[in-house]
């Protein structure tokens, strides 16, 4: 046994992290997570990385994660090289029919198996979807249809996820769906993740995100609001403290925990191991939103 006082102090810790986790471990076995995954998490290599491990980790102590992707960095740079420029309206991609092509080539095509590789590689065992296969999300125009193949999610039919998630799958799903006549549009992925979540009655719904989570004040890191419940939420958004990109993915969060999904968490996937930490550790380090304040004081 070494005697090094500073191998038995790091050695401790280790194991201190390890124990703190084990009644998660316990309570979460079985259960189903939804991880939207995006940011700077897709395409910092580091956390990338970690995300890899970390969705492999879980799969291996027996939860369920379950993946959905974007990809716009990807996407505009491929809009770019066809001489096609991105339009956005609202923060949403007009999506015109050669740039259709572009989304699902980028989404289904590249990205989704860049994810699918890089979960097998590290163990993961994962399989790639889009929303289209087995009619799993069934799109819809969003709006009135002004943003041309820009979609929104109509229904979901989780049907073909169930049998892979049971065999110990890692599905990983493009956020592009098909509407009833087979024409292909572009959703936005939080709101795919947030849908999927409910009709899978989801234990935990968590978007990767590049912020800490929901603040108090946007400018002040610091300010950050580590819990809140269902009707908090709602009243930030009414009272015009979230704003910006935050609105749409706290909405997604209130949406699915309306739906039965028992708990949505913002997190900051700049920080390595961001999942872990998140459903791991008592602090966490996102925003946790729930149905209500019994459900924070369990």
């Amino acid at each position: 046994m070494s005697s090094d006082p500073l191998i038995c102090s790091n050695d401790t810790l280790r194991v201190s992290v390890l124990s703190e986790a084990l009644p998660y471990i316990q309570r979460f076995a079985g259960r189903r997570l939804v991880v939207k995954y995006g940011g700077a998490a897709m395409v910092n290599e580091e956390l990338r990385e970690a995300v890899f491990r970390d969705l492999a980790l879980l799969r291996s102590v027996g939860m369920q994660p379950i993946v959905v992707h974007g990809g716009g960095p990807e996407i505009n740079q491929w809009l770019t090289r066809l001489a096609i420029e991105p339009r956005f309206e609202d923060g949403l991609r007009v999506t015109d029919a050669p740039t259709m092509d572009v989304v699902e080539m980028v989404l289904v095509g590249r990205v989704n198996k860049q994810i699918v590789n890089g979960l097998n590689r590290v163990g993961g065992l994962a399989v790639g979807l889009s929303g289209s296969d087995a009619q799993l999300v069934l799109a819809r125009p969003y709006g009135d249809g002004s943003r041309g193949l820009l979609g929104e999610v109509a229904a979901v039919n989780p049907a073909v996820i169930e049998p892979l998630l049971e065999a110990g799958y890692i599905p990983v799903i493009s956020s592009v769906a098909a509407d009833q006549v087979g024409q292909a549009h572009n959703i936005n992925a939080d709101t795919v993740a947030g849908e999927l979540a409910a009709a899978l009655q989801a234990e935990k719904l968590i978007l990767l995100t590049d912020t800490p989570g929901i603040l108090r004040d946007r400018h002040d890191p610091s300010s950050l609001i580590r819990q809140l419940t269902l009707a908090s939420a709602r009243a930030l958004i009414a009272e015009g403290m979230v704003q910006g990109g935050m609105t749409p993915k706290t909405e997604c969060c209130i949406r699915a925990l309306a739906q039965g999904v028992s708990a949505a968490h913002i997190v900051d996937g700049r920080v390595p191991h961001a999942l872990l930490l998140e459903v791991f550790s008592k602090a966490g380090i996102g925003t946790m939103v729930v149905g209500s304040q019994r459900a924070l004081e369990e």
